[in-house]
């Protein structure tokens, strides 16, 4: 069984060294990119289990570097390190198709449960149900390729956000909690104080419902969330 292989882009050598020796003593294998354009150029030509980027970086910022991946592989999960933690920040870094924030300075235990989460969640094919082509109105998401389609029209979505699609779409017309989300779809104890679930529940709205008369994701105060085909409304 081969070793996972993460890319790191950090520029700060010190920070660098000490994530790549803390996780060569989990078996993790790591590539280091110094700059944005060496992490560009590393994470399009290889293929990685995981892709750790800080935010402020030379040549390609975090931001920069992040959309540019995703545009060419969607499936990879990516963990942005920064010392920027207002929500701004992090819905920036969401919005560019991060999977997770992680705040400077941070305990090497916190980093290494988040890696394993993330990897873990990548590698594990979702078991609530077979089917590859999921139906609800005219919102179509064929788990195989990956895709989602709705009214014919193809829907980019982010790893992260495809998978809370997914979950959801799964367990249509069933409230999910946050909890549940957590659980399943980051692999973590549901925190009260993050407002993570929502942020990508509304990126979920704008793609899916914004330019739809009728929306599919609802919220339900207190339980949780819902989506409902129309003929249900």
């Amino acid at each position: 069984m081969k070793n996972e292989i993460i890319l790191l882009v950090e520029d700060e050598s010190k920070v660098a060294d000490f994530i790549k020796k803390g996780l060569y003593e989990y078996d993790y294998e790591v590539d280091i990119a110094y700059d944005g354009v060496m992490g560009k150029n590393m994470a399009l030509s290889k293929e990685y289990d995981l892709i750790i980027l800080d935010v402020n970086l030379p040549l390609l910022n975090g931001y920069q570097l992040c959309k540019i991946i995703r545009d060419f592989k969607k499936e990879v999960p990516i963990l942005m390190l920064t010392a920027l933690g207002n929500i701004t920040q992090k819905t920036l870094g969401f919005e560019a198709g991060a999977d997770d924030y992680l705040l400077k300075p941070f305990i090497f235990k916190e980093l290494l449960l988040r890696i394993n989460a993330l990897i873990k969640r990548s590698q594990v094919n979702q078991p609530f149900a077979n089917n590859e082509l999921i139906m609800i109105a005219d919102l179509e998401i064929n788990r195989d390729a990956k895709t989602v389609t709705r009214g014919g029209k193809t829907i980019d979505l982010t790893a992260k956000e495809f998978s809370l699609l997914e979950y959801l779409a799964i367990n249509k017309d069933k409230v999910v909690s946050k909890a549940e989300i957590a659980e399943n779809i980051w692999d973590i104890t549901f925190d009260t104080k993050t407002n993570t679930i929502e942020v990508y529940i509304n990126f979920l709205r704008k793609k899916i419902d914004s330019n739809f008369e009728h929306k599919l994701i609802h919220t339900r105060v207190g339980l949780g969330y819902i989506i409902k085909s129309v003929e249900d409304l």
